[in-house]
């Protein structure tokens, strides 16, 4: 039987998944239930819509939106949804993602998105800031996440330099 997914992974188009993905795999590392869909804030309006004014009721508990140019999917879905949104800006025109940082995070009081780094690794902390979320009532998850950042500072501690700074 087919899990019902707790993550929604959303993007403005097929090409932005060259950055999404990175939080569909981080979510894939976690065991998460996860969808991926495009969907589209200026091409396919009515889906955004419909996608926002469902997802709660879908079982949805975050959604991860990357967008780049004007940015205007993360703030369009927040405005019809209680599901918490994170932001990524997605590196997608010649401003390297700064145009969608910027739009991303310019939201009017009242319409909340969390907003991430722009690029990869704002898909990857948008997935773990998600997984976050579910582990406040999942605690097999917490233990998971606490185990993944103990890694991360093995892996840190295990670096070493010579004396002149070079790894």
């Amino acid at each position: 039987m087919a899990t019902s997914p707790l993550v929604g992974v959303v993007m403005g188009s097929k090409s932005d998944y060259s950055c999404m993905g990175a939080a569909v795999r981080t979510l894939q590392e976690f065991g998460v239930a996860h969808e991926a869909r495009v969907v589209s804030a200026h091409r396919t309006p009515d889906l955004l819509w419909m996608y926002a004014t469902e997802a709660r009721g879908r079982g949805l508990r975050a959604i991860i939106a990357g967008a780049g140019g004007a940015a205007h999917l993360p703030g369009m879905l927040a405005a019809k949804t209680i599901v918490p949104v994170f932001g990524v800006p997605v590196n997608a025109t010649s401003l390297n993602g700064l145009d969608a940082l910027l739009s991303i995070v310019q939201m009017p009081k009242g319409i909340p998105v969390g907003t991430l780094a722009i690029g990869e690794a704002g898909a990857v902390n948008a997935a773990l800031l998600a997984i976050a979320v579910l582990a406040t009532t999942d605690p097999a998850l917490g233990d998971k996440l606490e185990r993944w950042r103990a890694a991360r500072e093995q892996l840190v501690l295990a670096e070493t330099l010579d004396e002149g700074g070079n790894a």
